[in-house]
């Protein structure tokens, strides 16, 4: 594998398509997970499968030579094991929020999640943002507060559930962030690890908490069904999918850019929800801090994009660590 120069400078178009695709997986997965869930509830089981298929999937490709990622070393496995561990918790954390907190708070509680990079970015070292750029990500926490306050059913439990998981998250970011650059990881070798580092920690909770056998048992017999095996490799590859274009972005631009694209992808999914399954009351709150959101997130990409443009040109050695 190639590593990343740690002079190197992606080019706008990488960075672009990095972020763009990242933000198409996400929504996309939104509603495919939903549709497998309406007819399968283990959740954590459909995670665990979804692991299981990425890791068998880039070992089968190192195998046969597609990729060049490079088999587990038990040094990288240390390294990145906070990665999967802290990604692990965000996922259980989040999971747990919904029994108490309903789905459009979630998603504005976890719209919080860029101005906690931004704060873990100022912390951990690489230096105070721009003005624009720190503007444009409160203005987006400032939308989440705004949409919170037109659906606001406070449950303090679910709340802080929900906030730990923004933590967790936050703190896989930054990890995925400095793995790529600082250690020469490429997306698909940070995503094997995380995946094969998952899966101890996903089959213990999916026994300890009790979906498992039920839930393998019920996983079989529907996959007879010609309808529910279809969506079901369709979130497989999607779940693959989005991991590579979530480590991907975060590599290439930077964990911050990742919340946001996140932002906007939920803004995105909410209003397609609107369109697309009715039923649900707006409160004006709600579309004011939606629309401040949005604002947020473009301002952060115009902000981003003026960055990339005024900065002198760097030699850049080979991406392709990045393409695999």
């Amino acid at each position: 594998m190639e590593s990343r120069s740690m002079d190197a400078e992606p080019s706008p178009t990488l960075s672009l398509t990095s972020a763009f695709s990242y933000g198409v997986a996400s929504m996309a997965m939104v509603f495919i997970n939903k549709a497998v869930l309406m007819q399968y509830s283990y959740s954590l089981t459909l995670l665990t499968v979804q692991q299981l298929a990425t890791t068998l999937l880039i070992q089968s490709g190192r195998v046969m030579g597609y990729t060049k990622a490079r088999g587990l070393n038990m040094a990288t496995a240390k390294r990145l094991f906070l990665v999967s561990l802290f990604y692990n918790a965000n996922v259980a954390f989040a999971l747990a929020s919904l029994k108490g907190v309903n789905i459009p708070m979630y998603i504005a509680i976890k719209r919080l999640t860029p101005l906690a990079v931004l704060i873990a970015g100022f912390f951990s070292g690489k230096g105070r943002p721009s003005t624009q750029v720190s503007l444009s990500v409160i203005l987006t926490a400032a939308g989440v507060i705004v949409a919170a306050l037109g659906d606001f059913s406070f449950d303090l439990l679910g709340y802080s559930m929900a906030l730990t998981s923004v933590l967790f998250q936050t703190l896989y970011l930054v990890l995925v962030e400095k793995s790529g650059a600082e250690d020469g990881h490429s997306s698909v070798e940070i995503m094997f690890y995380n995946s094969v580092l998952s899966l101890p920690f996903l089959l213990f909770l999916i026994i300890a908490i009790g979906e498992f056998p039920n839930s393998l048992s019920l996983l079989v017999a529907k996959s007879n069904s010609l309808s529910f095996l279809v969506i079901l490799i369709l979130s497989l590859v999607m779940g693959i999918a989005l991991n590579y274009t979530m480590f991907l972005c975060t590599i290439v631009n930077s964990a911050l850019t990742t919340t946001i694209v996140g932002v906007l992808k939920g803004v995105g999914s909410t209003t397609l929800g609107f369109v697309l399954l009715g039923g649900v009351k707006v409160h004006a709150l709600n579309v004011t801090g939606l629309v401040i959101n949005t604002a947020g997130g473009v301002w952060y990409s115009y902000a981003k994009y003026q960055q990339k443009k005024n900065k002198p040109p760097k030699r850049m050695s080979d991406l392709e660590a990045h393409r695999k």
